[in-house]
């Protein structure tokens, strides 16, 4: 063990101390740190005022506990890289990957659009004008005040920035179980804590009132809820927004992504929480390239949020905001939404009516969305017998915090023709494998 000065007579001064050894690089991964009575002893404090400061780091991600061997340094966060990426085997058909149906997405036309924005200099708006005008007409079509807004590069960019100005390391941040791997991610990144809360098919379930207590944020997907296709119910917000409603400082954040492409109306609409935020990316129903996301949300979280940004990148390309909000326009106006919005539906209830058709398939039915989740007695077990049926699921695993085994199926690129076999398929992967007597 190194030796080194500790300071402090309080639990935060304790951890300031050890945060800069940390820092200064005089801890490194894997040191250990003096046990907590000995170091009460040194610094002549109570010794739960020395356990409090290594709660507090290892709340932050920058302590671990490891039984016999004490407290150490935590090791190194991994490089960052997509938890749900697969490497298919040749010859499977590709059910895992996520992506929407290219051939869905709008495109501009041949003729290209005039009036697309000249170079407005450094001095020009955030905001670009119509796309201003484009996501003033969807709030209010959602029944969201539009007085604060901002564009921002993603739904995940407008959470991190919410997130670093509202909370700090170690928080506690409750999120949907199972979740979208990306924002579990980013929270493991900003060192906080997620809590996780059950989802059923009305949603996620109205956590005990102790439990938000302890938290900073909640973060939610109202609709086509990722990956579990549920919509959250007008019973069940109205039931959490009176939690919410005695816990002002607590920012509820409302990640829309499938809104445009929803058949659900959006519950959080009808009232909303004294803090919030809500965010809809583009990425789903016009390309996952156009990295623009409309952020609405309390007027001096939303000044914050663009404060940060006007520090860094300052905008989101203004070309690219025109070229979002025009494809936008001429997506509803032609109808392309709603032919979206149907095909994806009628994927989704063709391959839920054929699994309902097959002997002993329990699968869940309704939702909306790109995925179907389905609960699984053992993941490998189902993924392996796809395979050898020469499909390519994806684990429940990276979703889940505390949850129950499961498997998503991604119904982007489902052809009608595979509705069938892949029920079948699926349902006899899904079937129990009876037991071999012993001899």
């Amino acid at each position: 063990m190194k030796t080194l000065h500790f300071g402090g007579s309080s639990a935060a001064e304790i951890a300031d101390s050890i945060e800069t050894h940390l820092r200064s690089g005089a801890l490194s991964c894997g040191d250990a740190l003096p046990a907590v009575r000995a170091l009460a002893s040194r610094l002549d404090v109570n010794p739960n005022t020395v356990a409090a400061a290594y709660a507090r780091l290892r709340d932050a991600g920058r302590l671990v506990t490891d039984g016999r061997r004490g407290t150490r340094v935590a090791p190194a966060r991994p490089p960052v890289a997509d938890a749900t990426a697969v490497v298919l085997p040749h010859g499977l058909r590709d059910l895992a990957g996520g992506d929407g149906d290219r051939s869905l997405l709008p495109r501009p036309p041949s003729t290209g659009w005039p009036g697309l924005p000249a170079d407005a200099g450094y001095g020009g708006p955030a905001e670009a004008p119509l796309w201003q005008a484009t996501a003033r007409d969807w709030l209010e079509s959602q029944g969201l005040p539009a007085e604060a807004t901002g564009v921002f590069s993603g739904t995940l960019d407008a959470v991190e920035r919410a997130l670093r100005h509202h909370a700090r390391p170690g928080d506690r941040v409750a999120v949907e179980d199972p979740c979208w791997p990306p924002m579990a991610a980013l929270l493991h990144a900003l060192r906080l804590k997620a809590v996780p809360l059950p989802v059923d098919a009305q949603g996620v379930q109205i956590p005990a009132a102790e439990c938000l207590d302890g938290c900073s944020a909640l973060v939610l997907t109202p609709r086509a809820h990722h990956p579990t296709g549920c919509a959250l119910s007008e019973a069940r917000w109205k039931a959490l927004r009176r939690l919410l409603q005695s816990r002002p400082h607590l920012l509820c954040i409302l990640d829309d992504y499938w809104g445009p492409l929803s058949q659900e109306p959006l519950a959080p609409g009808a009232g909303l929480p004294p803090l919030w935020l809500y965010v809809v990316s583009v990425g789903k129903f016009l390309g996952p390239d156009l990295r623009v996301a409309l952020a609405a949300g309390t007027p001096a979280l939303i000044d914050a949020m663009r404060a940060q940004q006007a520090v860094g990148a300052r905008w989101v390309s203004r070309l690219l905001q025109t070229l979002a909000a025009r494809l936008w326009q001429e997506a509803r106006r032609s109808g392309q939404l709603a032919h979206a919005t149907q095909a994806y539906a009628r994927r989704r209830q063709a391959l839920e009516f054929a699994l309902r058709s097959r002997p002993d398939a329990q699968v869940p039915t309704g939702g909306e969305g790109l995925h179907l989740w389905i609960p699984v007695h053992d993941e490998n077990a189902v993924l392996s017998a796809l395979a050898a049926r020469g499909w390519a699921a994806q684990a429940g695993a990276p979703f889940r915090i505390a949850s129950a085994p499961a498997v998503r199926i991604s119904l982007g690129d489902l052809t009608g023709a595979e509705v069938g076999p892949l029920a079948r398929d699926l349902a006899e992967a899904l079937a129990p494998v009876p037991s071999r007597p012993v001899f």
